[in-house]
């Protein structure tokens, strides 16, 4: 009979794993520029490893917050590391919230440290009888492998048995602690014995025996280094007790307790689509037993008679999906390429009317399309669903139809159900809610700089890509709008003011702002000479010329230079010249303020001054925002290209930069804002 070999209990350094992740992988964020990189990285690197090992027991083990006994022992231990990155500490509790729906037992026990968690672990699982492997990429671990504690490195793909450690180290792992305490730990800040490196202590180890036997014969080893060890000897023992791992730490499980669990499928699809893991969702979506469902059926409508058959369609519909493909996605300027519309599911139409490549197909008229859809568009009776209907309302407005009869917009559906949980484009929304993996329009028109306009893209190609776009959009509200109109709070402020608020900001898009455009000029001449002389008087100061937009300029003549106290360091332990510490430093020096007084002169030129003109249409002579309904977590509006609701006004500079904001003859500008103490005021109250 064959002996089945148990599956190891798995123990995962996580804390080890979130350094590594933030530093080993890009700056990832969200679309609502919440830091990412680090929980991407790390949940990568579990899933790596439960597909590896397939463990029955594991468990996850963090940090907890606060000090721990070696802090006591030791205040200068660790004080060497600069504090938790701001975008790191932000990705904590996301993290953890994986790992839980994961199904992974979480470990966080205050007053130690994980390893002394992991090392606890593997000693009671080990006297229990199982196998221990503990994922890490700490050296300090190697302490505890022995011939049933195993070491894994997911990064570099290593496994560290006895034998390993001794070929790594050049000491077994019994001796790890004394090898650590003799070379000391320059990242923790353990002291160890100056001018004593790796290969003296594995000498040392292997000529004595261990750390008490080095101290023993102290005063045979000869020349500065043995000088070194006498002269440091006292230090010792603390070396020895700060890089030891503690292994009788009292926990509230048992190895027997660290049961894997079932992935919590719900929970992981939220935190995905927060995170905007878009294949691990997908991923999710996919699994279990598909229905057999027929692929899409999508048309080309490249005659009349097709076009008639798809128009009385549309009559007898009780609701129809309709999209726009346009040559721009500035609403201002965009011209209707095609129109697309679905009556039912798992089928769609578009209609191409302006692609005009060399070998396009022939097609219809657009004029005399959107003429013979007219009536259809600008009925208020004929109910329509679309995806961000405001930009079909203000390119249809460009060919002279005002679009009436918006019933339903899965943009703003998605939006009221949940304003924060992910973004609510479309591509997003089918992964989501519908499982489906769209056409993407990099796919169908390139990337970067030869992108193609979607006139240029071929007949074959746009029409799977726009068909689809309309039958998505009738699946998305079939699928959304159930969960809505359940909800009656959010369904009468769906119904009562999101909706009814689209030919409100299309109308305010399309009339736009005028700006006295010479008036900007002017200030921004005004602004060049201001920076000139604030260059000047801070090129005085300093003792000569320097780039008053550069931190690494900055950084040298303040702190190195000028000698001005260091208010606060960056995560890679450099002086900060960020805008709080220059703003703190200039109540009592004068070139942090003239610093601070030409970044914001800077700014307000290039964001308004030398901006805003180039901004202004010429067709219209206006500036032309766009406003967003379904972008802000709160609910308010946001503004965009340009930003009209971020006109500085707190400074002599920034209020002249509002006077370029003019009226027309016979008209006058309001402005109402609420008083930032009111909202706090409404703020606390509710």
């Amino acid at each position: 009979m064959t002996e089945t070999k148990q599956k190891p209990l798995v123990v995962v350094d996580g804390s080890s794993y979130l350094y590594r992740a933030f530093h080993a992988l890009p700056a990832l964020t969200n679309s609502r520029g919440e830091p990412t990189g680090a929980v991407y990285g790390v949940v990568n690197m579990l899933r790596r490893l439960l597909g590896d090992y397939d463990p029955e027991y594991v468990a996850v083990v963090f940090d907890a917050k606060g000090k721990t006994f070696r802090d006591e022992i030791y205040p200068e231990y660790k004080a060497h590391r600069p504090p938790m990155p701001e975008d790191l500490v932000h990705q904590i509790e996301p993290l953890h919230a994986l790992v839980r729906a994961l199904g992974l037992p979480l470990l966080c026990v205050a007053g130690v440290e994980a390893d002394d968690v992991i090392g606890t672990l593997a000693r009671e699982a080990v006297a229990q009888g199982m196998e221990v492997l503990v994922s890490t990429g700490d050296k300090d671990m190697a302490q505890l492998v022995e011939s049933h504690v195993t070491l894994v490195n997911t990064m570099t793909d290593t496994v560290m048995n006895p034998a390993g450690v001794e070929e790594r180290f050049g000491v077994p792992a019994e001796r790890i602690v004394d090898y650590l305490a003799l070379i000391g730990d320059s990242v923790d800040n353990i002291p160890g014995v100056p001018k004593v490196g790796p290969k003296t202590a594995v000498k040392w180890l292997s000529q004595y025996g261990s750390l008490d036997g080095i101290v023993k014969h102290a005063d045979e080893i000869k020349g500065k280094v043995g000088e070194s060890l006498r002269t440091h000897l006292k230090q010792l023992p603390l070396a020895r007790q700060l890089a030891t791992i503690r292994c009788d730490v009292e926990l509230d499980v048992e190895p027997a307790d660290l049961r894997r669990r079932a992935p919590d499928t719900e929970r992981l699809k939220e935190l995905y689509g927060r995170c905007e893991f878009k294949g691990w969702l997908a991923e999710i979506l996919g699994d279990g037993p598909a229905e057999e469902t027929a692929a899409p059926r999508y048309e080309a409508v490249m005659d009349r008679a097709a076009l008639d058959g798809w128009l009385d369609r549309l009559r007898e519909a009780p609701l129809f999906a309709f999209d726009t493909e346009t040559t721009s996605l500035n609403y201002i300027e965009a011209e209707i390429v095609g129109v697309s519309f679905a009556v039912e599911l798992g089928e769609a139409a578009y209609v191409p009317l302006a692609h005009d490549y060399p070998g396009a197909p022939d097609q219809l008229d657009r004029d005399e399309v959107l003429e013979a859809l007219r009536p259809l568009l600008e009925d208020p009776e004929r109910p329509k669903v679309g995806q961000n209907l405001k930009y079909d309302m203000s390119v249809l407005a460009n060919h002279g139809i005002a679009l009436r009869g918006i019933a339903h917009d899965t943009m703003l559906e998605s939006y009221v159900l949940d304003s924060t949980a992910t973004r609510h484009d479309m591509d997003s929304l089918a992964l989501k809610y519908l499982g489906r993996k769209t056409i993407r329009y990099e796919d169908v028109a390139g990337k970067g700089a030869k992108q193609l306009s979607f006139n240029e893209v071929p007949v074959d190609e746009a029409v799977p890509y726009a068909a689809e776009d309309a039958e998505i959009t009738l699946c998305l509200h079939e699928t959304l709008w159930p969960k809505l109109e359940g909800e009656v709070p959010l369904r009468e402020l769906y119904r009562k003011m999101e909706i009814p608020l689209i030919p409100v900001l299309s109308r305010m898009e399309r009339n736009g702002v005028l700006v006295d455009v010479e008036l900007l000029r002017k200030q921004s001449r005004e602004l060049a000479a201001r920076m000139q002389e604030l260059e000047q008087e801070a090129y005085a100061i300093a003792g000569g010329p320097f780039n008053l937009g550069s931190p690494k300029q900055i950084q040298e003549i303040l702190f190195g230079q000028l000698g001005l106290p260091v208010r606060a360091k960056t995560p890679k332990g450099q002086p900060s010249t960020a805008e709080s510490v220059l703003e703190e430093l200039a109540l009592d020096y004068p070139l942090p303020r003239l610093i601070l007084d030409y970044r914001g002169l800077a700014k307000l030129r290039s964001t308004y001054t030398d901006r805003l003109p180039e901004q202004v249409k010429r067709r219209t002579g206006r500036v032309h925002t766009s406003y967003h309904q379904a972008v802000a977590a709160t609910g308010r509006l946001s503004s965009s290209e340009p930003n009209l609701q971020n006109i500085p006004v707190r400074t002599a500079e920034g209020r002249r930069i509002r006077q370029a904001f003019v009226a027309p003859s016979g008209y006058r500008l309001v402005a109402a804002d609420y008083s930032q103490v009111e909202l706090r005021i409404m703020a606390h109250l509710s």
